[in-house]
């Protein structure tokens, strides 16, 4: 199916993201100090990211299930069940190797005021509020993905093609 290849290569391209910077080692403090960061950022935060990113994309997934008329409502239930506990078993997997890159972007004083910051009354609606704020600003981009990926993929074909690489 398109859309699963689609999430395929993001989740690819995010991973090679992540995995690009591991050049610079940090010191064991920065690492205690992004931990102690992404213990208190992360803990609803992803759930309520995935519930927001698989209530833009689900219905497309829902749309192409339900042209093929061979997958009942019970069927796709369970089928959004058991990808959305591998995205977060995945996602939770993948925040291992956020504490290093955390810490080279940041110094540990940097990271420990950021701990205090996301401990205030502000920085904890932040943490609830900000998956929401990017669900909305996701919804209210995607009508223009299409568009943005013709123009993408058309630009990218007129290189190719003026190198000798496509005919």
């Amino acid at each position: 199916m398109r859309v699963f290849r689609i999430l395929g290569v993001l989740l690819l391209v995010a991973t090679a993201g992540v995995m690009a910077g591991a050049e610079d080692t940090p010191s064991p403090e920065a690492i205690a100090a992004a931990s102690e960061l992404l213990s208190i950022t992360t803990i609803d935060m992803r759930k309520q990211l995935m519930t927001q990113i698989n209530r833009l994309v689900w219905p497309a997934i829902e749309q192409e299930l339900a042209r093929s008329k061979a997958v009942d409502n019970a069927t796709v239930a369970e089928l959004q069940a058991a990808v959305e506990r591998i995205q977060l078993q995945e996602l939770n997997e993948l925040m291992k190797a956020a504490p290093p890159i955390y810490a080279r972007h940041f110094t540990v004083d940097e990271l420990h005021q950021l701990v205090a910051f996301y401990r205030t009354p502000l920085g904890n609606k932040t943490l609830h509020e900000m998956p929401l704020v990017l669900g909305e600003f996701v919804t209210a981009i995607a009508p223009r993905l299409q568009e943005i990926q013709t123009q993408a993929t058309d630009a990218a074909d007129k290189v190719l093609r003026a190198h000798g690489y496509l005919k």
